[in-house]
């Protein structure tokens, strides 16, 4: 075994049965390829000019060593290090936890030395059909939104909501849905905390959010978050109805049950009555998130949503990357595109943070991923957030938010959030997404009421397996049948269809209220 990176073995006219297209070399000093489908041992696969015999099986998805790299030296993949061998690695070899561990080496963080211009849309004058808000912002859907102050008030919510279901709505042509959002927190807190001040957030997010075009919240009574409290100070437009019931003032369940279903029934024609106007596509605010990554993830879906976030950026659209621990290990990358020292400093904060936070707990940031994401083919957080941050392309990152905290900024950003999607996917759409895209390689299925989600395979046996779960199938990248450029330009027209009211596999489902989970933080007394 050589010391460092030895070079592919090279070939002048290779065997008449190596297998072409079995592995993709993501970069030409690469030090593993990633296959296409199983490989045998024994195979001999061409890799760019050259030929390498694979002496241990590697799974489709998974890293085919395609260079000698010693114990000790870290692993390319993407041309960035992915982790370091835990043992000497040869060419043919299959790379994944046996041999391969986290390279805790510094990264450089070069601010601002990578931004880009993107190219003028052919067609700056994209609209999408939106409802118009009073306030000047555009929705992409009607609900009725049902926000709860606290836990308690959660049943009698879903009892408010489940009125609504099935038939009565039909009535209302131009009413989503009536959605109770309920959580599991709002009391025991103390109102000045963190985690008190993340879950007031949440909820005021949903309260304002441009999809819910009608308002109606709910408290006990005696909670630390009172009802009100979540109104205070909100500038909601003034063609948003909204109501306030308190169990306790009420006089109990049924009783409010029975002022609930009064409320939104005098609700619902006014916001019935809404109709899509033609809006600009720099209205829209696009969430990116991903789930049950794979080997795939960061080669077929991320880089094409990638590319669709380009397109809507350069429309003057936003797109918000989030999952902060799953930027770990490529947060130089984002530097690189931060438009200045302030925005870097903001994102490096959150990663302080997350490496402070998981220390008390007992924990790194390489705890993840997770064992869905290993089973796929990935097997260091390099490795995943090397692949993850493909999602946000290649546009200016022009602010830093924390958790479920207001969007404002056009262009590009990034929202402080947990990987576990629910609850990342929550603050993206408490900041204002009012579209988001989902990609996963294993098969996540998620929704967000009131907004919808996409969902996107990495790969095509996954989309052929849970067709009625999935939006567009990415799969096709790695088949080549389609490029990242011509799968990213398809996923920008999904989402302008989608955001005029074109409905989503998630909403024919009718996904989305059990995965509103606030992120909870703190001590409960």
């Amino acid at each position: 075994m050589t010391t460092g990176h030895a070079p592919l073995p090279t070939a002048h006219g290779g065997p008449t049965d190596a297998l072409d297209g079995a592995v993709l070399l993501l970069r030409p000093d690469d030090d593993v390829a990633v296959a296409t489908r199983d490989l045998p041992q024994g195979a001999v696969v061409a890799v760019a000019d050259r030929f390498v015999t694979v002496t241990q099986g590697v799974p489709r998805g998974h890293k085919l060593a395609v260079a000698d790299v010693a114990a000790g030296v870290p692993v390319r993949k993407y041309g960035q290090s992915i982790g370091r061998a835990t043992r000497d690695i040869a060419a043919g070899h299959h790379v994944h936890t046996h041999n391969l561990g986290m390279d805790d080496a510094g990264r450089a963080h070069e601010v601002g030395t990578h931004l880009v211009d993107l190219p003028a849309p052919a067609d700056p004058g994209r609209t999408f059909a939106g409802y118009r808000r009073a306030d000047g912002r555009w929705g992409t859907r009607n609900y009725v939104g049902i926000v709860t102050s606290v836990n308690c008030s959660a049943s009698t919510a879903r009892l408010i909501a489940d009125q609504f279901r099935g038939r009565v709505l039909e009535a209302f042509p131009g009413v989503d849905g009536v959605v109770a959002l309920t959580h599991d927190t709002g009391c025991g807190l103390v109102p000045t905390s963190e985690g008190a001040q993340i879950t007031r957030r949440t909820l005021r997010g949903y309260a304002d959010h441009p999809n819910v075009a009608a308002l109606l919240v709910l408290g006990l009574g005696c909670e630390m978050l009172p009802a009100q409290t979540l109104l205070d100070g909100l500038d909601l437009p003034a063609d948003k109805p909204v109501r306030t019931l308190v169990i306790q003032e009420t006089g109990g369940i049924r009783a409010t049950v029975r002022a609930g279903v009064a409320a939104i029934e005098e609700m619902l024609p006014q916001i019935s009555a809404l109709r899509r106007e033609p809006a600009p596509v720099s209205a829209l605010v696009l969430g990116l998130n991903c789930g049950g990554s794979d080997g795939y993830s960061g080669i077929t879906a991320n880089p094409a949503l990638g590319h669709a976030s380009d397109l809507l950026v350069a429309h003057g659209g936003t797109s918000v990357l989030a999952e902060t621990p799953e930027i770990f290990g490529a947060e130089h990358l984002l530097l690189r595109r931060a438009v200045s020292q302030d925005v870097a400093d903001r994102l490096l904060a959150r990663l302080d943070w997350w490496q402070e936070y998981m220390a008390h707990g007992g924990g790194t940031l390489d705890n993840n991923p997770s064992p869905g994401n290993k089973a796929g083919g990935l097997t260091t957080i390099l490795e995943k957030s090397l692949g993850a941050v493909a999602k946000g392309g290649t546009a200016p990152l022009r602010a830093v938010y924390e958790y479920a905290e207001p969007v404002r900024e056009r262009g590009f950003c990034f929202m402080d959030t947990p990987g576990y999607d629910p609850v990342s996917v929550t603050g993206l759409v408490a900041g204002g997404a009012t579209v988001v895209v989902f990609t996963t390689g294993r098969g996540s299925v998620l929704g967000c009421k009131p907004t919808p989600s996409i969902k996107v395979a990495t790969n095509t046996p996954t989309y052929l397996r849970m067709r009625e779960d999935m939006d567009l199938n990415a799969g096709r990248i790695v088949d080549g049948t389609a490029t990242v450029e011509q799968v990213g330009a398809e996923l920008f027209e999904k989402i302008v269809a989608v955001a005029s009211g074109e409905q989503t596999v998630s909403e024919d489902l009718d996904l989305g209220t059990d995965e509103f989970i606030p992120w909870q933080l703190g001590a409960v007394t």
